[in-house]
């Protein structure tokens, strides 16, 4: 059963509950009075759940603490004695309302800074005491329709890569429905790969893949929405997009980008190294062969032509910096060792 339809479910028992309830206390002549009052009782409760619908179990454990931590507060300046003297001696009610609003202030100022602290700082209030940090792996992972469509999310979790549970959005599964079914040849093919590759994610037991039910304000833009679900549920981002994960990071919401990670696994090649290379076709003079490493750099091999459809060991001779990308420039190894040889002989 869909988590959404469990909760509304367990919404509907629980008003029925508090309505029978009510019906029982006020047996008798005004038994709808009871009944009545126990159904408002429990949809008031249902509204409060609703609207605290963004608070997760740990904020509301931290925003508990804050506020006993602000009653503490309040308690210590009421004990002082002040209120003792002069004119709340005089007026009870003056000094009733007075502690009043100051326990009620300090608590939710407490409150509030709870929430809007990090679990670390719980260490300046309680000396020697350090909380444990939750692994990353641990916490949960929101992606979003590029990453998906992308397809290599279940290979990474499949290696390890990737791990924790797993949560899609519901407006980001109607958009890779929408795009499947799209006229438009290349985009439904997007789509349905996106499909495909959150079936393979369901089958994995281990990532637990759930529906992430969306925001309040959906007028907001898809990016926005994005970030308040993965800050609303103490998540990590996992993008394609860059620029989102940049924008996730100043908001302070952790945020993969796998662009970044493909970039950063570049593998890092200098003049003179070895490399085993398949030369698929020609460059783009008559002697060249150009292959490509695992990630799509080009690397082109001067005087190669003949050895096109063969893998070959090549040497790097160096790299220029082109506005397409990195390309690589290099030598068949026998042709280097042919060279120094004949060099060597020279020189004898």
């Amino acid at each position: 059963m869909p988590r959404s339809r469990s909760i509304h479910l367990i919404r509907l028992g629980f008003v029925l509950l508090t309505t029978v309830v009510g019906l029982s206390l006020a047996a008798g002549e005004y038994w709808w009075v009871g009944a009545l009052g126990g159904m408002a009782f429990g949809a008031a409760i249902v509204a409060l759940d609703a609207v605290m619908r963004d608070i997760t179990f740990r904020g509301f454990a931290s925003g508990t603490f804050g506020l006993l931590i602000g009653l503490f507060c309040a308690r210590l300046v009421v004990g002082v004695g002040f209120f003792d003297a002069g004119w709340f001696q005089q007026s009870e009610t003056a000094r009733s309302v007075v502690q009043l609003c100051l326990y009620l202030g300090l608590g939710f100022v407490g409150m509030m800074l709870a929430l809007r602290s990090r679990r670390e700082e719980f260490s300046l209030i309680i000396p020697y005491v350090k909380f444990r940090q939750e692994a990353l792996q641990e916490s949960p992972l929101v992606l979003d329709a590029s990453v998906i469509a992308d397809g290599r999310v279940p290979r990474l979790c499949a290696a390890g890569f990737l791990s924790g549970p797993l949560q899609v959005p519901r407006f980001v599964l109607d958009e890779l429905h929408h795009m499947a079914e799209s006229r438009e040849e290349r985009r439904s093919q997007i789509g349905k790969r996106g499909l495909e590759c959150l079936n393979q994610l369901q089958k994995n037991d281990r990532l637990g893949l759930s529906i992430l039910e969306d925001v309040p304000g959906g007028d907001a833009t898809e990016e926005a929405r994005l970030v308040a679900l993965a800050r609303s549920s103490g998540g990590r981002l996992l993008t394609m997009d860059a620029n989102l994960a940049r924008v996730a990071r100043v908001q302070n919401v952790s945020a993969l980008c796998l662009n970044e990670l493909a970039h950063a696994m570049r593998p890092v090649v200098v003049p003179g190294d070895e490399i085993e290379l398949n030369l698929v076709k020609e460059g783009k003079d008559e002697h060249q062969a150009v292959g490509y490493l695992h990630d799509g750099t080009m690397i082109v091999v001067n005087q190669a032509v003949g050895k096109i459809g063969t893998s070959q060991m090549v040497v790097v001779a160096g790299a220029v910096q082109t506005s397409a990308g990195r390309l690589i420039f290099a030598e068949l190894k026998e042709t280097v060792r042919l060279s120094r040889a004949g060099s060597k002989k020279a020189e004898e």
